[in-house]
């Protein structure tokens, strides 16, 4: 059987170190690997080794957090701990389709657009294009709390047991843990102990054997936590305790004001509107990977880097679009459910029997890529709603020389123009990738864009 790894090997769950939040309940697990104009490509989330998701709405003192997961192990090996600011109520917690999550992500992730110059020489006409492709392809028995561990709460949620814990010292709270039988990792106690110091809750859960086993759902749905904090956060540190590298997290905020920024890290835009050579169609994934880490290793793995930030409360939320768009229902169930205060407090089930409007959502989408481990981010991400309503999207433009270039000056200047424009695009992107521009050269070659002056047709 396949076990996540990182946060998903801390919480077996979230997807990656547990979603930032998981807790150090590690099990010992093998990594596991993963990958206007015309869309035609992305760079989803699956590229990324030990890669977490998670959605993180917010809306001025009122948090949601949803954590991606695709733990495919024996579910009774499943657990999540996750600091929380309060005691978490029942209405509050919810499991969510993890498809909605996915779609978020091929929605906002890092795209190629392709596009097809005209023969110079003809009179101006619209273009066709290729059509779109497709993405790279039982729990144990509580023991009774000990002095310094309170059971605050206890809930069922779907096919979790969910338990809201409060403690006095760390200590006392991993003896808690191991005594039911959560394993956690050597240094925990530190991580933990800074929490409680906080006044921060616990908020456990662990898969109900017996209920999973009459689901018909294959896989782990993600969990949703909502309650209400002065602190705009998303807490990391427990995902490094028994880390064995760096780990990827995307953070999808969803705010209401604006882009959102992390405050205690440097927030970087991904560098973007760059022509890509043709070969790129196919190696896109492996490009924007090799960008990505070429962009952390430049800056000592130091900053988030945002890949996309859009207004999705008008009519026109991407351009291109890379993927559909999430709907006003999909954002309600993420979280951001501030456009529709009537059913703020609404369960899950009796959403059921209600349909929303389809207008633009009230929210701007804010995409955060982070790698991080503990010596280079020793403090959980802390973010700042911004006023900035402006657009951003990590895109690579592909353009396709003309088929047929006719005989006139405008068709000979344009030929003569192709090699140093494709000059241009190996050395930009053996900068962008740390590739060796020769290679990237001998590959456009291969594909077709010669570097000497062709004559016209």
């Amino acid at each position: 059987m396949r076990k996540s790894s990182s946060w998903r090997r801390i919480v077996a769950a979230s997807s990656g170190t547990a979603l930032c939040f998981a807790s150090a309940l590690a099990l010992s697990v093998a990594p596991a690997f993963s990958f206007c104009g015309f869309y035609v490509a992305q760079a989803d989330s699956k590229l990324f080794n030990k890669s977490s998701k998670v959605v993180l709405a917010w809306d001025a003192g009122h948090a949601s957090v949803t954590m991606a997961s695709d733990y495919e192990g024996n579910p009774k090996e499943f657990a999540l701990v996750v600091p929380v600011p309060t005691v978490v109520a029942e209405r509050d917690i919810r499991v969510v389709d993890s498809d909605l999550i996915d779609k978020l992500d091929a929605y906002s992730a890092p795209r190629l657009s392709e596009y097809f110059d005209e023969d110079p020489c003809a009179p101006p006409r619209m273009f066709s294009t290729t059509a779109a492709m497709p993405s790279p392809p039982g729990a144990a028995v509580e023991v009774s709390s000990t002095a310094s561990v309170t059971v605050e709460a206890r809930y069922e949620v779907g096919v979790y047991d969910i338990l809201i814990l409060s403690a006095k010292d760390s200590n006392g709270l991993v003896a808690w843990l191991k005594q039911n039988q959560y394993r956690i990792p050597n240094g925990a106690e530190n991580v933990l102990g800074s929490y409680i110091r906080q006044g921060m809750h616990f908020f456990v859960a662990k898969v109900n054997l017996d209920r999973q086993k009459q689901s018909a759902d294959k896989f782990l749905k993600p969990l949703q936590v909502s309650y209400d904090t002065r602190k705009f956060m998303l807490p990391i540190r427990l995902g490094t305790v028994n880390a064995d590298g760096p780990q990827d997290l995307i953070v999808f905020v969803l705010s209401r004001n604006g882009r959102v920024e992390t405050t205690n890290y440097q927030t970087a835009k991904m560098a973007s509107d760059i022509e890509v050579p043709l070969f790129a169609k196919a190696e896109f994934g492996a490009i924007y990977k090799a960008a990505f880490d070429t962009s952390v290793t430049a800056d000592g793995m130091s900053k988030a880097y945002m890949e996309y930030a859009w207004d999705m409360s008008g009519y026109s939320p991407c351009d291109p679009c890379s993927a559909p768009v999430p709907t006003s229902a999909d954002l309600f169930t993420l979280g951001a459910r501030w456009h529709y205060p009537q059913y703020a407090k609404a369960s899950v089930e009796e959403m059921k029997s209600v349909e929303l409007p389809q207008e633009p959502t009230d929210a701007y989408l804010t995409r955060l890529h982070v790698r991080y481990d503990a010596q280079h981010f020793p403090e959980d991400l802390a973010f700042l709603e911004t006023r900035d309503r402006g657009r951003f999207q990590a895109i690579y433009k592909l353009r396709h020389p003309a088929d047929h270039v006719g005989a006139c000056k405008r068709g000979k200047e344009y030929l003569s123009s192709l090699p140093l424009r494709f000059a241009t695009e190996a050395r930009d992107l053996a900068k962008l990738t740390g590739w060796s521009e020769a290679s990237i050269r001998e590959k456009m070659e291969k594909s077709g864009q010669s570097f000497r002056v062709e004559q016209p047709h």
